[in-house]
C-alpha cells in the first residue's frame, strides 16, 4: 500500500479530537498519508471515501463507529481497497468482530502492522451492512438513539433508548421466506423483533450466536416474540450470550437468504442507521470488503 487516506468521522463519539492524534501515530507507523480528513458533517463520508478511491488511494483508514462503517460499505464493497479502521463510536461492533483493539495506539498498529482479510456483508435488498439489520423494537430503539444521548453517555445509550422504544412498542406479525428452501415458510405473530445478523456482535457485545462468524456466508436470524418484563428481562440475558435454544419467547435460523414481509410495513434499522422498509430480501456478499486486521483474528474470529 503505497497511498493512504483518513477519513474521520469527527462528529462520532470521540471522532475530533482523535483526528490529528491517530494522524501522528499512523505517520509515525511508517502508514504513507496522503490526505486527511476530519468530517464533522457525516452526510459527506460516502462522498469523501469514494472521492479517496477515484483518486488512486490503495488504503482508506476509517474513523468512526459502526454506522460510519456501514455508511461507507457502499463504496467499498468488491474493490482492491482495503479498510483500516480506527473504532471512534460507541458500540464499535465490527472492530470487536474484527478483533480491532479499541485504544487508538492499538488500532493504529493494527493498521501498520496487520493483514488483510476478507469479510462478508450482508445485505438488506440494496443496502450493504456489516453488523445487523433488525425490523420491530431494533428500528424504535434506533429512533431514540440520538447523537447527542451517546455522547452524553456512552454505551449506556442503548439500554435507555430500548427503555423508551418498550414504552411504544406494538407487536407485528411476520412472514419468512427462504428462497434457497433450507427452512419452510414460517409466520409468526405479537412479534417484538426480528434481526438478520451478518456479523458476530451487535448492539453494543451482544453475541450473534456463539458460532457465529463474518465470512461464513450465512445469516444468523432471530425471531423474538412478545411477552412480561420479567421474561423479556430473563430473554435480553440469555440472548447477549449468544444462546441459540429456541424457547416461547425466541426463534433462530441460519439461511444464507430470507425474505421478510410484515402485516404493516415497518421501518429497517441497519447497524444504527433507519435505511428501508418491510417487506425486504436478506442476502449475503460473500468476501465483499476487504479489511485490516491483528494476527489475532483467523477464519471468521
Amino acid at each position: 500500500m503505497t497511498k493512504a487516506a483518513l477519513i474521520v468521522n469527527a462528529n462520532s463519539r470521540s471522532g475530533a479530537r482523535a483526528c490529528s492524534h491517530a494522524e501522528d501515530l499512523l505517520r509515525a507507523l511508517d502508514v504513507p498519508l496522503h490526505a486527511v480528513h476530519p468530517l464533522r458533517d457525516p452526510s459527506r463520508l460516502l462522498e469523501v471515501v469514494e472521492g479517496a478511491v477515484d483518486a488512486g488511494h490503495d488504503l482508506i483508514v476509517l474513523g468512526g463507529g459502526d454506522g460510519t462503517v456501514s455508511s461507507v460499505v457502499d463504496v467499498l464493497a468488491h474493490r482492491e481497497v482495503p479498510m483500516g479502521l480506527l473504532p471512534l463510536g460507541t458500540a464499535n461492533d465490527f472492530a470487536r468482530t474484527m478483533h480491532i483493539p479499541a485504544d487508538l495506539d492499538g488500532a493504529c498498529r493494527t493498521i501498520a502492522r496487520g493483514h488483510v482479510v476478507d469479510v462478508d456483508l450482508g445485505l438488506c435488498g440494496r443496502n450493504y451492512y456489516v453488523n445487523r439489520a433488525s425490523a420491530g423494537l431494533g428500528a424504535a430503539v434506533a429512533e431514540h438513539m440520538s447523537p447527542r444521548l451517546k455522547r452524553r453517555i456512552g454505551p449506556l445509550a442503548y439500554p435507555v433508548a430500548t427503555a423508551r422504544a418498550l414504552r411504544k412498542h406494538r407487536p407485528f406479525t411476520a412472514t419468512l421466506e427462504f428462497p434457497d428452501g433450507d427452512h419452510e415458510p414460517l409466520t409468526f405473530t405479537d412479534l417484538l423483533q426480528i434481526s438478520v445478523a451478518n456479523g458476530r456482535y451487535f448492539g453494543g457485545g451482544q453475541l450473534a450466536a456463539q458460532d457465529a462468524g463474518i465470512d461464513d456466508a450465512m445469516l444468523d436470524v432471530s425471531v423474538l416474540r412478545n411477552g412480561s418484563p420479567l421474561r423479556l428481562l430473563s430473554m435480553a440475558r440469555e440472548l447477549r450470550t449468544g444462546s441459540t435454544t429456541d424457547s416461547s419467547l425466541v426463534t433462530h435460523l441460519r439461511t444464507g437468504k430470507v425474505e421478510v414481509r410484515t402485516d404493516a410495513e415497518l421501518p429497517i434499522n441497519i447497524d444504527g442507521e433507519l435505511v428501508a422498509n418491510t417487506p425486504q430480501l436478506f442476502s449475503v456478499a460473500s468476501n465483499a470488503l476487504h479489511v485490516i486486521a491483528p494476527p489475532t483474528w483467523t477464519d471468521g474470529g
